[in-house]
């Protein structure tokens, strides 16, 4: 194992950065008031998706996928539309971070559930994924 910096060309480590806030799984818990348990149900059961992130390559959350009482309910409809279009759940974290300014919202697709627009999202999903 070798302690060069990460490459910045590796799409991991952009993705890193792209996404503004990580918490790993004891913060999710913590936040949510949750068993660690209970946290990487979630994980499994595709209602948060999930990265591995820093020197360690813990295994942690955009916080963006939370809101105050757990996961935003209109994302798991739209991870399942990327990940059926072939994307993978890297692909679909950078897609829902990525900016675009087509939307109804200035910002990324993240942004524009968070404000209401699950629908127009979950139609460039589709859109995006097939």
């Amino acid at each position: 194992m070798t302690d060069a910096p990460p490459d910045p060309t590796d799409p991991a480590s952009d993705l890193e950065t792209l996404v503004p806030v990580w918490l790993t799984v004891p913060d999710v818990a913590e936040r949510l008031g949750l068993r660690l348990a209970d946290v990487r149900r979630l994980v499994e059961d595709r209602e948060l998706l999930s990265h591995r992130v820093g020197e360690r390559r813990v295994v942690a959350v955009p916080e963006g996928f939370l809101g105050d009482d757990g996961p935003l309910h209109a994302l798991k409809g739209t991870f399942t539309v990327l990940a059926d279009g072939g994307m993978s759940d890297e692909e679909v974290i950078r897609w829902l971070h990525t900016p675009d300014e087509t939307l109804p919202v200035p910002g990324t697709p993240l942004d524009a559930i968070r404000a209401g627009f699950k629908t127009e999202v979950r139609k460039r999903a589709m859109e995006e994924a097939f």
